[in-house]
């Protein structure tokens, strides 16, 4: 069975859960998802976004020569909310390489400040923001100002959530967002 055909044999948690197993720790079969999800039809690239989330958080130095290539592919038009949430849901867990500080950057803060995306993506991306302040404090008081416009426009109670620990985290030197 190919990891494509268990990406559509369904969608749910257990089967996710099966096909991240099943691509454990092999470069190989992480390379055939990671080509599913960059550039196959809109359904499978969904599907895939997830394990592929899973399988970073369990083993981020795997993912790791992939992120450029993933970076990249949120600038596309029309890209599906599942690939924005599960990247920079990646971006999280994993030690984003200095060549790629800069176009992280962009990509969430350009997340964050969009008030129509999802709340786990401009959640994620406040994490990811305030991790890469630590490297750039300079960053500190526009993702501080970008939070504050919200929660002041209303926020639902999981923005408020992680907007709170993000604020506490960028109030402390050196602190990461967990």
């Amino acid at each position: 069975m190919t990891i494509r055909s268990m990406l559509l044999e369904a969608h749910s948690r257990a089967q996710t859960e099966a096909v991240a197993a099943y691509i454990g720790k092999s470069e190989a079969r992480l390379n055939e998802l990671i080509g599913l999800f960059l550039y196959d039809e809109y359904r499978v690239v969904q599907r895939a976004a997830w394990p592929l989330r899973l399988v970073a958080e369990k083993y981020p130095r795997l993912v790791e020569p992939h992120l450029e290539a993933m970076v990249r592919r949120m600038d596309d038009a029309g890209i599906p909310v599942s690939v924005k949430r599960n990247v920079v849901g990646i971006l999280q867990y994993v030690e984003v390489p200095e060549r790629l500080h800069g176009p992280v950057m962009d990509v969430c803060f350009r997340l964050l400040e969009d008030v129509e995306e999802t709340v786990a993506v401009r959640a994620f991306s406040m994490t990811v923001l305030a991790n890469l302040a630590v490297t750039y404090p300079e960053i500190k008081n526009e993702i501080v100002l970008l939070i504050e416009d919200q929660l002041r426009e209303g926020a639902t109670p999981g923005f408020v959530s992680r907007a709170k620990k993000t604020l506490q985290a960028l109030s402390k030197p050196g602190n990461k967002v967990k």
